[in-house]
Parts: structure tokens; sequence; C-alpha cells
């Protein structure tokens, strides 16, 4: 298929967003917002790197790149409207499997009432899919890594290590466990952001988060660093799907702590708001679990300590990390 046709083919019918002037066709599209700010977000997702065909079908990988961007949305407190696709595709990818990876993305995009306005195609070595969600968040109420603050309960949505589970499973397992263990399998390929959470909580005055990308190792530390505070987890009250203790305590801990790609929220809130904030996770049918507490101690703020066996040792970045030597 050549460039233009497959542009064509991946051109919406309609927008589902009265704020797209202009989607695909021109040089750019135009999105007009008049009593909101702008979140941009940009991922990129390399084949072999991000994903394989060994774990991954077309449409999922669609699905988790989009995932992926939305979930950074959901971080700053606000609500996807568009994205754009760019994408190199190797001579070694059919028509039908790129129909796919949209499709992928236009099915979780449904969910979010989004539409895709514009990209690029181009051919290359190797798939790399680059995707850019625009959101909107209402004015002054934008949430950031830096605004944790002492005594701030820190808390988790969903449960953790499921993805890398998954992926563990899919790598690993006989067809009989990959039925047995088809939550994980679920939850790598098709995460769900947690929008619908996040944007209940516009009542709320203060609230530091970040997506649970890379695991809460990176996630707890990027928060301490940006506030200026010091992170202290306790490792018995970090969430996991009872499913997971069926394997061993070691591959537990560092799923839990470093799996990353559950795109759950790590945040902190204030005492008094917290009963407020477990009310609309009530609301939104969203599992939350408070796992520890904000300290402001000098000797060690922009940090992150864990509590495990009856010890208190710093939690320090861990997992995949792209460039690092």
């Amino acid at each position: 298929m050549e460039e233009f046709d497959f542009i064509r083919s991946i051109k919406p019918d309609f927008y589902r967003q009265s704020s797209v002037v202009k989607g695909i066709g021109d040089d750019a599209a135009i999105v007009r917002h008049t009593n909101k700010d702008i979140i941009t977000t940009v991922d990129t997702m390399v084949e072999n790197v991000h994903f394989s065909s060994k774990t991954t079908e077309p449409f999922h990988i669609g699905y988790r790149a989009l995932a992926a961007n939305i979930s950074d949305i959901a971080a700053m407190g606000g609500m996807p409207t568009s994205y754009v696709v760019s994408i190199a595709i190797p001579d070694s990818w059919s028509a039908d499997e790129l129909q796919e990876i949209y499709h992928g993305m236009d099915d979780l995009a449904k969910v979010f009432n989004m539409d895709l306005i514009g990209g690029d195609t181009v051919s290359g070595e190797q798939l790399v899919l680059s995707i850019t969600v625009l959101g909107t968040v209402l004015k002054g109420k934008a949430r950031y890594r830096s605004d944790a603050q002492e005594h701030d309960i820190i808390f988790v949505t969903g449960t953790l290590g499921d993805a890398a589970c998954g992926l563990h499973i899919l790598l690993n397992a006989s067809q009989t466990d990959r039925e047995k263990y088809r939550y994980f399998i679920d939850r790598h390929r098709m995460p769900m952001p947690r929008v619908s959470f996040i944007n209940q909580c516009e009542a709320i005055k203060r609230l530091s988060l970040n997506d649970i990308s890379d695991g809460i190792a990176n996630e707890a530390n990027e928060i301490a660093v940006a506030s200026d505070k010091t992170l202290l987890i306790e490792y018995n009250k970090v969430p996991s799907h009872p499913q997971l203790s069926n394997f061993s305590s070691e591959q537990q801990f560092n799923w839990m702590l470093s799996g990353g790609e559950d795109f759950e929220l790590i945040g902190t809130v204030s005492e008094k708001d917290w009963e407020q904030l477990e009310t609309i996770a009530m609301k939104t049918n969203t599992k939350i679990s408070a796992i520890g507490t904000v300290r402001n101690d000098l000797k060690k703020n922009g940090t992150v300590w864990l509590q495990h066996n009856h010890e208190s040792n710093r939690l320090k970045k861990s997992g995949y990390t792209h460039l690092r030597r």
C-alpha cells in the first residue's frame, strides 16, 4: 500500500471532539481550546525494545502505545482529547498488521472520546511507533511531582507487578498457565489508564502525581527529588493481585517495585483529603492503597526509603532505563 493510500485508510470519518477544527488532510491539525490549559506528551515505542511479536499482537501494540501516553495525561490531572501518530514501517509488516495497530489505538481512544488528528508515515528497518497525545486540564488544576509535602499520605491505584508478571508468563509459561494467568496477560497487553479517577479529583486542592510506567522505585524517587522530600514506603502495604503470591518472593518484590508498565498512579495527598480521595476511588470503582508517608528530613530529602522485614533501606531507582551505560 502506498503512503497516501494508507493515510486515507486510517483517516476518521468524523471527529469526536468539537475542539478539532482541522484534522487529517492538511500540513497540520488545528485544535481550539479557550478556557483550559493544553497538556502535551509523547512516547516512542521501538520493535524488540518495547514490544516483540513473540508476546504482543499488532492490535495490542497500538493499544499499549496509546495507553502509555494517556496515562501521562492522567498523571497531570488531565483529560486526553486527541492524538498524532508517527510510524516507521519495515517491509516485513503487512498492510493488515498495520491496520490492526491502528484498530488497537482506536479501540482505546473510543473509551475517552479521543480523535486521531494527524501524523507521519515513513519506511524504516524496524517498526517504530511514536504517539503524541493532547489533553486538557482546568486552569490551575494540573498535578505536579513537585507538590508533595510533609505528612502527606503516599498512595497508589490498582495492583502492582501485574504487567511484569504478564510478560513473564508470555515468555515462559505453557498454554495451560497462560489461561490460568489470563488476568496478568491482559494487564500487560491492555492496561487501562486512570483518567476517570483523577478527573473526579478536581475538588482536591493539592496532589502530587506520577504514572507508574517504570515501577514505583523509579516513580517515587522522581516525586522525592522534584518535591525535595523524603518518601517512606512500607512494602507490606504495596498492593498486589492475589495470584501474584503463586510466584517466588523475589519475583513479587522485583515486579511490584521495578516491573513497570502497570500504568497505575502513585501520588501523595494531605491527610485531611485522604478520606475524600477514598470516596472518589469508591465512586469510580478504583482500588486505592495508602503505602507510606512523606517526611521532611534534611539529610535524606530527595530519596525514598523502603520498610521491609523490620528494616529500612534506601529504595534506589531500578528497572529498565533508556540510554543507561
